[in-house]
């Protein structure tokens, strides 16, 4: 049967790790999702003509591109998913903007505060004419982090007191892990803060629905140097084999800092790539007046609810498996108990953008969010090198 939805033809750049993520939720969340227009995987480009191909082949996209200045000029896209390293955030979504092209910019959206500004300006008057942007922080659409903002939403654990958030990995605690883009700050803007550390920032604001005003932190860069990747001597590439040059790590291997909330709360904030043997953990905990919400993203299908005022001797927290067809997101897919998987936070982005896109509306969050979250990251940065507390811009 012919789908006589619009289709909203979709323009990627950026192929590699995110590049693949976005490209599985293109192709699934019409095929799962009543979505009120049909998106259509039409051109992925990179820089490689080779490699980009193959991509297309692998990912399921129809057409190639090897400069992101055509892609944007192309008439017949209607939106532009960035995956890129931060560095050219800025410059694609700026312009993809000024060409009319909706726009899905992976976090954290830009590399310092003042490129996030611009960008934020620009979609602003982007919006006024119905050009829609959005920062891709996907962790937001986990079901049970969806049913968490709900449940602080409708009062049930009270006023926020105490927010306690991890983001623990280990894939570079090894030496010799050879330099990657990731580890230059020209590129990545920083570290595990701004990687790792900006999706803590953003949940914990997005569950309690208050902003951070304030923050004290510390950055530390444990390796100095590492092995650039054969082939690759200015150590940007990663992958391959390590040859004998070695050259500087200039970003942070874990962050720590506390916080304010407008609300009154503090935070305890941890980002590292040196937790050895925790791959992927992130984990947060929320204690409030009348209770407290807990989630690990290891075992990602659940929420932990303590209700305070259930009696001491059968009071506790409470697990949800979040997998029931009235909980956010998930009745479009499995039988209850069939769990989800990081991919499909992916696939729930695309769903709310293209119904935002649809209904005229600013999809979430908004570039002026991810402008929030780079204040509060430079924030931080700025603190660690200055031993000092750091106040938040409202």
């Amino acid at each position: 049967m012919t789908d006589s939805r619009p289709t909203l033809a979709v323009g990627m750049v950026g192929h590699a790790f995110m590049g693949a993520a976005h490209s599985q939720a293109w192709r699934t969340a019409p095929r799962f999702f009543d979505l009120p227009l049909t998106p259509t995987m039409q051109v992925v480009c990179g820089r490689d003509e080779a490699r980009v191909t193959e991509a297309a082949d692998r990912l399921g996209w129809a057409e190639t591109e090897t400069d992101w200045r055509r892609l944007v000029a192309r008439p017949d896209l209607d939106l532009i998913d960035i995956c890129t390293p931060g560095d050219t955030h800025a410059e694609i979504a700026i312009a993809a903007l000024a060409a009319g092209k909706h726009v899905l910019c992976e976090k954290p959206l830009a590399n310092t505060v003042a490129e996030a500004e611009e960008m934020a300006v620009v979609a602003e008057r982007a919006a006024a004419d119905g050009v829609r942007a959005m920062v891709g922080f996907t962790y937001r659409r986990v079901p049970a982090i969806a049913l968490a903002r709900q449940l602080v939403a409708e009062g049930r654990i009270g006023d926020i007191r105490h927010v306690r958030a991890q983001y623990l990995q280990d894939w570079i605690a090894d030496p010799e892990a050879p330099l990657s883009w990731r580890l230059d700050k020209s590129k990545a803007g920083s570290g595990a803060l701004g990687d790792i550390g900006a999706h803590i920032i953003d949940l914990t604001q997005h569950i309690t629905g208050e902003r951070i005003t304030e923050v004290s932190g510390q950055l530390e860069t444990f390796v100095k140097e590492r092995p650039v990747a054969a082939g690759d001597t200015a150590g940007t590439l990663g992958g391959g084999g390590a040859s004998t040059e070695r050259g500087p790590v200039t970003v942070d291997d874990a962050a720590v800092f506390i916080a304010h909330f407008t609300g009154g709360g503090l935070g305890v904030f941890e980002a590292t790539r040196f937790a050895t043997g925790r791959k992927n953990a992130i984990r947060i905990e929320i204690n409030g007046s009348r209770g407290s919400l807990a989630f690990d993203f290891e075992d990602m299908n659940v929420l932990e609810l303590f209700d305070a005022s259930e009696p001491d001797e059968t009071a506790g927290f409470r697990r949800i498996l979040v997998t029931e067809p009235g909980h956010p997101y998930t009745g479009s897919w499995w039988p209850p108990g069939h769990g989800l998987g990081y991919e499909h936070g992916f696939t729930h982005q695309v769903v709310d953008l293209v119904r935002a896109i649809s209904d005229g509306t600013d999809p979430s969050p908004t570039f002026a969010d991810g402008l929030q979250v780079q204040r509060v990251l430079a924030a931080v940065e700025t603190s660690s090198d200055t031993r000092s507390w750091q106040e938040i811009p409202a």
